[in-house]
C-alpha cells in the first residue's frame, strides 16, 4: 500500500508549496483537490496553465496522484443543481485524464438542500436513489469517454450508506469504472470497538474485489470523528483485512490538521 494525504490539509494554493508539504510530512500520495491550486474544487474550466503548474509540481516533489477530488450531490432535489454539478464534474474528469490521475472521487449526495453531507429523511426514499443512479450513469459515460475510474465511498449521511449499497450500485451500473472508496470511519456512527471492528470486517469482504482506495480516519465511540490512531477504528485490523482481500491500493489519511500529519504518517508506515 502508499501513504498519501488530502492535499487540503494543507494551507495554500500555489500546488508546489501543497505538494512539497504533502512530501515532507512523510507522504509519497496525495488525494488532490483543485482548491489546492487556486480554483473552486468543483470549477466551470481549469486553465491549461493551471494544469501545467500541478504537473510540474507533481515531478518536482515525487508525490503521485491517487485521486482528484469531483464531489457534488449527486441527489439535490433541485435537478438544476445536480446539472450544474455534472457539467462541473466533467471539467474534473477531463482534468485528471490531462495529469493520469486514475480516480475522481464522487458524492452519491443527500436529499439535505444546502449539506452535500448531511442527512436528510428523504434519502430513503426510492426517487433519492433513482435521481443518484441517473447522474451516477451520466458520469460513468464521461468516465468511459477519458478512461478514468469514479470512486463512491460509502457515508451515513449520504445515499450509498454501506458497502452494500455501494455493491448494489455497480452491479445496477454494469460498469468496471464504478469503485468504491473504503473509510472505516464513514461506516458507522457510534458504536463500541467490538462493534466497529465487525462492521468494517463485514464492509471488506462484500467490497472486495472493487476497492479503488482506502481512507485513513477515526471515529470516537460517541461519533466525533477523530485523527487515525486516536478513535476505536482497529488500524492493525482494517489493514490486515484489506491485504487479506488482495488490497494494494493508497491509503489516504485525512479530518486531520497539518501538524498531525507527519504523526499520522509514521503510525500507518508502521502498521503496513
Amino acid at each position: 500500500m502508499q501513504i498519501g494525504i488530502f492535499a487540503k490539509t494543507f494551507p495554500g494554493t500555489d500546488p508546489l508549496n501543497v505538494l512539497s508539504a504533502v512530501r515532507d510530512s512523510g507522504y509519497t500520495g496525495t488525494q488532490f483537490n483543485l482548491a489546492c491550486s487556486g480554483l473552486p474544487s468543483m470549477p466551470d474550466a481549469v486553465p491549461e496553465a493551471t494544469v501545467t503548474a500541478i504537473r510540474a509540481a507533481a515531478q518536482a516533489t515525487g508525490v503521485s496522484f491517487a485521486a482528484l477530488s469531483g464531489t457534488y450531490n449527486m441527489a439535490h432535489p433541485d435537478a438544476s443543481v445536480r446539472q450544474t454539478g455534472l457539467r462541473q464534474l466533467a471539467v474534473v474528469i477531463e482534468t485528471a485524464a490531462a495529469l493520469s490521475i486514475p480516480l475522481v472521487t464522487l458524492c452519491t449526495g443527500t436529499r439535505h438542500p444546502s449539506d452535500q453531507w448531511a442527512h436528510h429523511p428523504e434519502n430513503a426514499d426510492p426517487s433519492a436513489w433513482a435521481d443518484m443512479a441517473a447522474e451516477m450513469s451520466k458520469a460513468l459515460a464521461l468516465a468511459e469517454d477519458y478512461g478514468v475510474d469514479l470512486g463512491i465511498e460509502p457515508e451515513q449521511a449520504n445515499i450509498v450508506r454501506s458497502a452494500a449499497d455501494a455493491q448494489r450500485l455497480i452491479t445496477e451500473m454494469g460498469s468496471k469504472r464504478l469503485r468504491i472508496v473504503l473509510d472505516p470511519a464513514n461506516l458507522f456512527e457510534s458504536a463500541t470497538p467490538t462493534e466497529a471492528r465487525a462492521i468494517v470486517e463485514r464492509a471488506i469482504e462484500t467490497a472486495a474485489g472493487h476497492i479503488a482506495m482506502a481512507h485513513a480516519k477515526d471515529r470516537y465511540a460517541d461519533g466525533r470523528f477523530a485523527t487515525a490512531g486516536q478513535g476505536i477504528v482497529d488500524f492493525p485490523d482494517f489493514i490486515a483485512r484489506l491485504k487479506a482481500v488482495g488490497f494494494d491500493g493508497p491509503l489516504v489519511t485525512h479530518g486531520l490538521s497539518a501538524a498531525e500529519a507527519p504523526h499520522v504518517a509514521a503510525f500507518l508506515k508502521e502498521l503496513i
